[in-house]
């Protein structure tokens, strides 16, 4: 079938984006959903800085790709096989499917899946190969998901079903930002007994971090929420947010404030330094953004010893998509996690570059492409 998508051309382009134009919106050819696959309108995708990240070059993936990989739409085929949802379903597309039978599958989310993984780095789908093409050349999916598109088709284990009382614009967001952010502080922070925790880096993750953690002060398990960012505005969104107190890394630093739990989204080596220094005596520093491969930091290893520290790696929140995003909707249902305060603004497809520019400012939390 013919579809309109927005594909990356290039990776590297100088900025500004809407002058370069890296990314192209255009047609393409989508092959249907082979067994296990599904065919989905997408209603609603997300900008997020891992899509920023390959058009800049930090992550460097396969072009031409179509970016997006947070998304959620409407099941409008299904492949040979394919059991747990119906045509009609709205679903929610995670970036990292889980083959189920692999021994990282088996760590509870702790392990990113080693066949999505591949796939991932591949272009391709969790069964292999491509479904997308233009002028009868191959187009690479983006983390198995491709959602700068008016349909995509994923492997059925990249999906989550959810009631059609979920709006898609909060579907698309619970697929990256709180997955990543919220996993971070409930799976890999796993703050209890009223641990303080900062978080260090407001983008979309960071946002959706600092809402989780909030949502948990109700039960005790969370004193005071904190966050940590350079942009003034990022302050002041965070303090709407309801965070406790808000601080600039050099605030924070000459404050001399620690907490037991503290999550780093910034995805900059310097960002990282700090949440470490910010991290209390037996307290663990999760870490979730995505530096430039070649970036590093400078931490004493002393320190974690004699304070006995731990540093988390949290790849997709350490989430398993299946079981973690019915909680956060039970979460937001219940008014606990308000995940609409995270959409910062609505876009069309055809404004992709200028979206990529206001990411790379720092001046928006969560674009949402609405189709």
């Amino acid at each position: 079938m013919r579809i309109r998508g927005a594909v990356l051309e290039e990776i590297g382009r100088a900025r500004p984006y809407a002058q370069s134009s890296p990314i192209s919106v255009g047609e393409l050819e989508l092959a249907p959903p082979g067994p296990g696959e599904l065919l989905v309108r997408i209603e609603a995708a997300g900008l997020c800085h891992s899509d920023l990240s390959v058009v800049d070059g930090n992550r460097v993936r396969p072009v031409p790709m179509l970016l997006g990989h947070e998304a959620a739409g409407i099941v409008e085929a299904l492949g040979e096989g394919v059991a747990g949802v119906a045509v009609g379903d709205r679903v929610v597309m995670a970036f990292l499917p889980r083959c189920g039978e692999c021994a990282n599958c088996r760590t509870d989310g702790q392990l990113p899946c080693t066949p999505g993984s591949v796939a991932n780095n591949a272009g391709e789908l969790l069964g292999g190969g491509r479904r997308l093409s233009r002028e009868g050349a191959e187009v690479h999916h983006h983390l198995g998901v491709s959602g700068f598109a008016t349909h995509t088709v994923v492997d059925a284990r990249s999906v989550t079903r959810v009631d059609s009382d979920v709006p898609p614009e909060i579907a698309a967001v619970l697929g990256c930002a709180v997955l990543t952010g919220g996993g971070a502080v409930l799976n890999a922070g796993a703050p209890s007994g009223g641990d303080d925790v900062i978080v260090i880096g407001l983008g979309g993750v960071g946002m959706a971090a600092v809402l989780t953690a909030l949502s948990l002060q109700a039960d005790g398990a969370v004193g005071r929420v904190i966050g940590v960012d350079a942009q003034p505005a990022k302050l002041e969104q965070v303090r709407a947010l309801g965070a406790d107190v808000a601080y600039t890394p050099e605030e924070l630093a000459a404050e001399g404030v620690r907490a037991p739990v503290v999550i780093e989204a910034a995805g900059h080596p310097r960002a990282f330094e700090s949440a470490v220094a910010a991290t209390a005596v037996g307290g663990r520093t999760v870490t979730v953004g995505l530096p430039n491969p070649a970036a590093r930091s400078e931490i004493s290893p002393l320190v974690l010893t004699a304070e006995a520290r731990t540093i988390i790696g949290s790849y997709l929140g350490s989430a398993v998509p299946q079981r973690d995003i019915p909680r956060y909707v039970e979460m937001w249902r219940a008014g606990r996690l308000p995940v609409e305060k995270l959409i910062s603004g609505v876009i069309t497809l055809e404004q992709i570059n200028e979206g990529m520019d206001a990411l790379a400012d720092g001046t928006a939390v969560r674009q949402v492409i609405r189709f």
